[in-house]
């Protein structure tokens, strides 16, 4: 056994789970309409056929006050059991077990119903909630306990207690949050009443064998937050109270450290669970960034925790856990935590899915299946979407021709996994060089594709991807002025000031491998703590110390045409991230720019009426790309028709969510 720890069965006592891997809760948009239930329950059943030991759900408010956004998920009333017996029998069909998340969104709701300890707004949300009267404290707590009953009835093994990331449970255990001077707040004792007393009389109400998971902030990682000794002493209470294990839950949504972008490293938070497990004796669960075998068996041999939890690693494989029993973790479709497709599309009342795994949350529509007759099938471009449209259609049955003009696959992802916190974009490439491997894909790399190479095929599917736009500025010839293809790609020479044109996507990418020094903080824990401000001595109050950026490798420029500020416009779960990782660096971002020449003095540009020369000794061009469709139109001139898809059907920003999930959906049509 490769895994040893990893796969060791885990005595709860009225229970053995076959394995230390829990599905972490996670919301995909399809609990919050019983129509939507018959795909939850596919998606799920997925995931137990593959062998995770236990699931739990997205959250599922106790009441409406507690709602996330109005009509979001509720399991509240008897009429709301039935649909969840879709999901439990089709969980247990396939020998799993499932827990449902209850989780109070407190001052987190985006409704004008919302309460919380006190009434204080959150920064997140627009309306303030309506403080708890000490009666609605107790109707919350019977509401929790009744939802919890509610899932027992509809065949849910147990429960977790969402008692972290900021949401109402989290308020109660904070100043900041909680300025009550009754039972429920003032001294640590009565501010903890509330989860113990959850706790507690829902051990009461469900009896023995049914799991209460709770989810313990272990970090809160905000002002004022809770101190180490605060959480132990609560910890050691919710063990009192009969939970049957303490899942990790690591920072607020409003915390201005990143948990679970992929520029955090692998277990970046492990350290945390492993300093709680001298303190109680039920099984700890830790979490956030564990995405691969290696780093869960590491996590577990080390004695950091007892299971590990994984959410999304499990919506870009839904056979992660039986390839690592198998000890086949090269065929993994690793979690890259682009966030891209799932919490993102969350966050935007969209269903969640994955951006390397566009099935998710898509299982009973986006069916792979075996061709009706075996055809002979021309892929141009092994880029993402290339690469997705190329191995699907081989997995169907088509003999199956990658071409590929460099010497090798990945197209801009190769550029991608340069940035430095985009590591993780290497896997994604290594997964497919192993599924060309499998599904027997001829791949030609270093080969140009002609018409004339492509005639004889029954299909042709063009994915050449883009070229980047040239910036119309005089003095854009000059040696000094690169694409970010030759500073990514080409490893152009780059001077100490750097002008970057464009900050989009691209721009903040480029921006961060110029500023940062290799290997990136990504790559190494107490690095990246330090440049946050994280406390691995947990001294500090809510882990948090003044944060200690590295020295930046250049001083930069980051610009672009649009008024207001750089960045608006990238992923709502990242984009903060960029920003700040570029503020810390000391990078100058601005915007209304109007670019005038490049010469010896630098770039000339004008600031709404204020003309400006930057001293730069390096200008570098992310204006945006056109499509590269140079094969498609000499097909055309031939006669010959092809499918065009990724950045050769639509350039705009590099979308490879959208490129992948493009190729995936025509593979299975052809």
């Amino acid at each position: 056994m490769r895994y040893p720890n990893l796969f060791a069965p885990l005595d709860l006592g009225f229970a053995t789970l076959p394995n230390r891997i829990l599905m972490g809760s996670m919301h995909t948009g399809l609990e919050d309409r019983a129509r939507d239930f018959d795909k939850l329950a596919a998606y799920f059943a997925e995931r137990a056929r593959g062998g995770v030991a236990l699931i739990v759900t997205g959250g599922f408010a106790p009441d409406i006050a507690g709602w996330l956004t109005p009509f979001a998920s509720r399991l509240s009333m008897p009429w709301q059991v039935a649909p969840h017996r879709k999901v439990t029998r089709a969980v247990h069909a396939e020998g799993g077990r499932i827990c449902l998340q209850i989780l109070h969104a407190g001052r987190y709701a985006y409704h004008p119903l919302s309460v919380a300890p006190s009434r204080i707004k959150s920064p997140i949300t627009p309306f303030t909630p309506r403080a708890l009267t000490a009666r609605g404290v107790e109707r919350t707590i019977d509401a929790f306990v009744n939802c919890a009953r509610k899932a027992q009835d509809a065949g849910y093994d147990g429960v977790e207690v969402m008692g972290s990331e900021g949401y109402l449970i989290n308020q109660f255990l904070v100043e900041r949050t909680n300025q009550r001077t009754d039972d429920w707040g003032g001294t640590l004792e009565n501010r903890q009443r509330f989860p113990v007393e959850i706790l507690r009389r829902m051990r009461a109400a469900v009896g023995r064998d049914f799991i209460i998971i709770y989810r313990l902030s272990m970090l809160d990682l905000v002002e004022r937050g809770q101190a180490w000794e605060d959480i132990v002493s609560l910890a050691r209470k919710v063990e009192a109270a009969g939970a049957t294990l303490i899942n990790t839950g690591i920072g607020w949504h409003e915390a201005r450290v990143p948990t679970i972008v992929t520029s955090v490293p692998r277990a970046a938070f492990s350290w945390v669970t492993r300093r709680m497990k001298s303190e109680v004796a039920i099984p700890l669960v830790t979490t956030n960034r564990i995405n691969m075998p290696d780093v869960a068996e590491r996590v577990l041999a080390a004695g950091d925790a007892d299971m590990v939890s994984m959410a999304r690693p499990l919506l870009a494989d839904p056979e992660w856990v039986r390839k690592a029993r198998e000890a086949r973790a090269e065929d993994i479709n690793t979690c890259i935590a682009c966030n891209q497709a799932c919490l993102d599309h969350v966050f935007e009342n969209r269903r969640a899915s994955c951006l390397v795994n566009p099935r998710a949350c898509h299982e009973t529509e986006l069916v792979v299946r075996s061709a009706l007759a075996r055809r002979r099938i021309a892929v141009v471009g092994a880029g993402p979407a290339g690469l997705a449209c190329a191995t699907t259609l081989a997995e169907r049955g088509h003999a199956v021709t990658l071409f590929e003009q460099a010497s090798r696959i990945g197209g801009q992802f190769n550029m991608a996994m340069r940035i430095p916190g985009k590591e993780e974009f290497a896997e994604t490439l290594r997964y497919y060089a192993r599924r060309i491997e499998q599904c027997a894909v001829e791949l030609r790399l270093d080969t140009r594709a002609t018409p004339d190479l492509l005639q004889g095929f029954d299909e042709v599917v063009l994915a050449t991807g883009v070229t980047p736009r040239a910036a119309a500025i005089p003095g854009s010839d000059r040696p000094d002025v690169l694409s970010y293809v030759d500073v990514l790609l080409g490893a152009a020479p780059v001077g100490p000031r750097v002008a970057i044109i464009g900050a989009g996507g691209i721009g903040f990418d480029v921006a961060e491998f110029l500023v940062e020094s290799a290997p990136s903080p990504t790559t190494d824990v107490a690095r990246w703590t330090r440049e946050w401000g994280v406390d691995m001595t947990l001294a500090s109050r809510a882990g948090l110390v003044r944060p200690a950026p590295e020295v930046p490798e250049r001083e930069v420029w980051l610009l672009q045409r649009t008024p207001g500020k750089p960045g608006k416009r990238l992923n709502k779960t990242t984009g903060w991230v960029h920003r700040a990782t570029l503020a810390a660096k000391r990078v100058t971002m601005l915007g209304g720019v109007a670019y005038e020449r490049i010469d010896d003095d630098g770039l000339h540009v004008r600031i709404g009426e204020e003309p400006r020369v930057l001293a730069v000794d390096t200008v570098v061009v992310c204006a945006g790309q056109e499509p590269h469709r140079a094969l498609h139109a000499q097909l055309e001139g031939a006669g010959m028709r092809a499918h065009l898809i990724g950045g050769a059907d639509v350039a705009a920003e590099l979308d490879a969510k959208r490129a992948i999930a493009q190729g995936m959906r025509l593979a299975t049509e052809l």
